[in-house]
This record gives C-alpha cells, structure tokens and sequence, in this order.
C-alpha cells in the first residue's frame, strides 16, 4: 500500500528528479528551500513532488514524478492529490506549474482542475542546454498551468 509523507529535500535522489527533469543545475535551484511530498511504498521512495512558495498565499510544483516500475497505476494521481490537500492545510490558496505545450502531463494536470494561465515562448529553449524530445517533437514554449485551491 502506498503511503505519503512530507521528506527533507536532501533525502531526495537526483536520479529520481531527472526523470521528470532533465537539467541536474535547474532541479538543484529548485529543490533547496522547497516542500518534497513523496510515495512510498514499504519505505521506499517510489514517487515525489517538489514544490516551493512564490508568496503567502501561492506555492509552484517544480517536479513531479514517479519511478518508472511504478508508472501507470494511478500513484502519480494518488501524490497530486495528496499534495493538493497538503498545500491547502498549509493555507496556500492557489497552485501553478510548467509543462511543455504538449504531452500526456498536460492532460494529466488538467484532469486535476490545472487550467492554462500563460504560454512562455521559447522556454525549453532558453532554459535547457540541450533540446528535450518527446515523440519525436522537441518542447520549445511552457504552459503556465493554475489550480485554484479554494
């Protein structure tokens, strides 16, 4: 049974971030200072969310992921909501984020009441050292997704 907790950021492994992230330098000035919210399963770390306050009243999800065995059965989902439910508790009103213009976590976020906020051309591009693919179609601009919490 998978089972969610709060973690320290330094407990996180980068190999586990890199799945979602594939900038070790972007991952690392993100995680320091930020809330990492993870699954696990038997007290291995099978899934985490690293987030981190823009304001009082605002928290961004800089990564989310799941270890690639555990893919695919709906833990992803289970942890979103978990930490959803987190942030509120913590009294932050409103969650926002990144992704690519297309892919499946696009629809993933929007299946948990994201919705598109602003397009930031260019981003992978500017922001990345090397191109990041996805089905052959190389992530150029971000969404900026919002999920009002309350």
């Amino acid at each position: 049974m998978i089972k969610f907790k709060q973690i320290s950021s330094n407990l996180v492994p980068m190999t586990l971030l890199l799945e979602a992230d594939p900038s070790e330098d972007c991952i690392n000035k993100y995680l320091k200072d930020s809330i990492c919210l993870g699954a696990f399963d038997n007290n291995e770390l099978v899934g985490i969310c690293v987030s981190k306050q823009l304001s009082d009243s605002i928290v961004e999800i800089y990564n989310i992921t799941i270890e690639p065995q555990y893919q695919q059965q709906g833990i992803g989902s289970q942890l979103l909501q978990y930490v959803l439910n987190e942030l509120v508790l913590m009294g932050y009103s409103q969650v926002e984020l990144g992704t690519g213009t297309f892919c499946y976590q696009l629809s993933f976020y929007q299946r948990h009441g994201f919705r598109v906020d602003a397009i930031l051309k260019d981003f992978f591009v500017d922001n990345y050292d090397e191109e990041i693919y996805e089905n052959g179609i190389q992530h150029k601009d971000m969404l900026r997704l919002v999920c009002r919490l309350f």
